[in-house]
């Protein structure tokens, strides 16, 4: 094992996670598509299962496909005095930057296939809030701090589900099926206010995407929001892992 192969298997995972991720919001948000009106139940289970599939396509670099996991993973396994994030790949800065960069790149990419994929229902919507929904999260209430604490409660519930399964022996034949189910759960409990990022490449990289690519009648990227999106998954990753040292042991 290497960073390459870490690198291609995060981008790749990442670039799947958001091409169907995205893709079920496009296919509910978007003007004459036939999921048009599909509601937020369908948008769970097809991120949930986005999930699943990203997953699926990145084991060899144990698909962490989130910074906030990457570092909530980080911070757990350093306290318990692991070394390494999979074997052969020591947990330290380079590595750390090799995921980070690669699930930053893939939900480029993956967000730039789901307007190719889109682009004449893009072209058709009239209203740019569904356009820039399809890419990025937004709150139904906007009130920075709130919605911060929704971003690190959603992602301490993901990260430390996802800890969960090796401290209680979670079987290797259900593979990425717990997590799709996390997600979706997630989604359906925690997910009302924000949209639930709860993962900053997935709302960083296609926000990104929609500032730069030619989309009519786009409007902006609403960035007076987007730190909220990052920096409230990545302290909420980061917690999770340092909670699951002391609890996992003793409950799972």
């Amino acid at each position: 094992m290497n960073l390459g192969v870490i690198f291609i298997s995060e981008m790749v995972g990442t670039a799947m996670l958001v091409l169907l991720g995205c893709g079920v919001v496009a296919n509910v948000a978007l003007i004459r598509t036939k999921g048009n009106g599909g509601g937020f139940l369908m948008v769970n289970i097809g991120w949930g299962l986005a999930v699943f599939a990203g997953v699926i396509v990145s084991y060899a670099s144990g698909a962490h496909l989130n910074p906030a996991v990457t570092l909530g993973l980080m911070t757990n396994y350093l306290a318990e005095g692991k070394t390494d994030f999979v074997e052969g790949i020591p947990i330290d800065g380079a590595s750390v930057l090799t995921y980070i960069g690669a699930q930053m790149i893939g939900a480029i990419i993956g967000a730039v296939f789901v307007w190719l994929a889109y682009k004449q229902h893009f072209d058709e919507e009239p209203e740019p809030a569904n356009k820039l929904g399809v890419f990025s999260t937004g709150p139904a209430i906007r009130s920075y701090g709130w919605n911060f604490v929704t971003e690190v409660i959603g992602t301490f519930v993901l990260v430390f589900v996802i800890l969960g399964f090796s401290y209680g022996g979670t079987p290797a034949e259900l593979g990425a099926i717990p997590v799709a189910f996390t997600v979706i759960v997630i989604g359906t409990s925690l997910g009302g206010p924000t949209g639930y990022a709860i993962n900053p490449a997935r709302d960083l990289g296609p926000r990104i995407a929609h500032a730069f690519l030619p989309i009519r009648g786009k409007g902006g990227s609403d960035w007076s929001y987007s730190w909220v999106p990052v920096f409230g998954p990545i302290v909420g990753g980061v917690i999770a892992g340092i909670a699951a040292v002391g609890l996992l042991p003793v409950i799972s």
